[in-house]
């Protein structure tokens, strides 16, 4: 067997480091104008940053190109294969049809990804693609595991790949009509509102029209409704048998969420990865999911790995997060016998937080018993993050070459 690639998000330059400082092979990131993020905080310059930086450390990275293409994108082609030989990608992550014909007829020596959007959900599908001249097809996660079994066993002279972690749409592979609706936003334009986690206020009885007299009622409660609202997909208790099968590449979701859900993700399933290898004998996937619930979760499902899932697999009372442990900061500088980290959540004198090193799996407890404010070098009480990036200093006896830059920082909460 040959170990899978394991894909991480890059919302931005910072986040694309964090991955690969936390083991992952490769990122998937775009600018806003040509993928399906228009939130993204790359900029081109930073996206050509952040291949050379990729490539200089032998990782790679894939750019998105996976919006459904309007009139008024085709105009942009040129300039965006334009952009793309200015980067250099390891490969381009596509969806659209046109698009795939004109980026393959303009740059015939990139390799070509099909976008999950793009719904492939069967072998036969899959060697379409590859007869196109596809190198990789990200399966859709209405996939299960017989169905991708099957896929991997007729289609074995291309690569595929499959989402194991992160957000859930409601629609079928993401192709999502309510954004626009509801919001205006186009989800297949990269401008998701999210609509899906909003609440509803509902009171409804519904007849179905061949069930007459039989009806089924929907109603809230003091939390409101939450009727569309998917928990969070989480395959690690398979993850041996996607790994036994031979899928080339695991991918995480999550180009929107912090650097320390692009840490927390990539040095779990990293070590799982790596110790299967190891030995798979004995391997238990319970090791890492308990590191996995203490990541900011809607609670998990294995989404459609055993079937069509039932009610088990939404979250119909919130979209609260389950875990009683946030994001505290970002180390941003280590010397002197200090590290500064910048805030993701307030600090104060006497608070335990946690140090997740790239380097070991523990995480490194530590008691703030000294906060410094890093702009006036002032001992303070507490801090909290502000509009700025608001940084702290904090003295540490420990071995400093654990916690280098980019190393992210979690704190317990308190729940009232």
């Amino acid at each position: 067997m040959k170990k899978p690639e394991l894909l991480l998000p890059a919302g931005s330059f910072s986040r694309l480091k964090t991955a690969f400082l936390y083991g992952a092979d490769a990122v998937y990131a775009g600018i806003p104008e040509m993928s399906l993020r228009a939130k993204s905080r790359f900029s081109l310059e930073e996206m050509e940053d952040g291949v050379s930086f990729a490539h200089d450390i032998g990782k790679k990275v894939y750019l998105t190109l996976n919006l459904f293409s309007h009139n008024k994108d085709t105009s942009l082609l040129e300039n965006f294969a334009k952009t793309i030989k200015i980067l250099d990608p390891d490969g381009i992550i596509i969806s659209d049809p046109g698009i795939f014909q004109y980026i393959k007829n303009e740059i015939p020596q990139i390799p070509i990804h099909i976008s999950t959007q793009a719904n492939v959900c069967s072998w036969l599908t899959v060697d379409f693609w590859k007869k196109l001249g596809a190198s990789l097809c990200v399966l859709g996660r209405e996939v299960s595991f017989e169905e991708v079994k099957e896929i991997r066993k007729k289609c074995n002279d291309i690569r595929l790949e499959i989402f194991i972690h992160g957000a859930m749409c409601i629609s079928y592979s993401g192709r999502c009509l309510m954004s626009a609706f509801m919001a205006s936003r186009s989800a297949n334009q990269g401008a998701c509102a999210h609509s899906c986690r909003w609440k509803y206020k509902s009171k409804l009885l519904l007849e179905e029209e061949q069930r007459p007299g039989e009806y089924f009622e929907m109603e809230e409660d003091n939390n409101g409704s939450y009727i569309l609202n998917s928990k969070d997909l989480c395959l690690m208790p398979k993850l041996n048998k996607l790994m036994d099968i031979g899928i080339d590449s695991f991918k995480i979701e999550g180009r929107n969420k912090s650097e320390y859900y692009v840490a927390q993700t990539a040095r779990v399933y990293r070590r799982a990865i790596d110790d299967y290898f190891d030995n798979s004998q004995d391997w238990n996937s319970d090791k890492y999911m308990k590191e996995l619930v203490i990541l900011q979760n809607r609670g998990y499902t294995l989404g459609f790995f055993d079937g069509i899932p039932g009610q088990e697999a939404q979250g119909y009372t919130d979209t609260a997060s389950k875990s009683d442990w946030r994001n505290a900061g970002v180390i941003r500088d280590n010397a002197n016998g200090m590290l500064t980290i910048e805030l993701r959540h307030k600090l104060k004198k006497g608070d335990e937080i946690e140090i997740l090193s790239p380097f070991r799996f523990e995480p490194v407890k530590i008691i703030l018993n000294e906060i410094y404010n890093k702009d006036n070098d002032k001992l303070v009480k507490e801090l909290a993050p502000g509009k700025t990036n608001q940084s702290v200093k904090i003295p540490i006896s420990r071995d400093f070459s654990l916690f280098p830059q980019n190393s992210v920082i979690r704190i317990k909460i308190k729940r009232y």
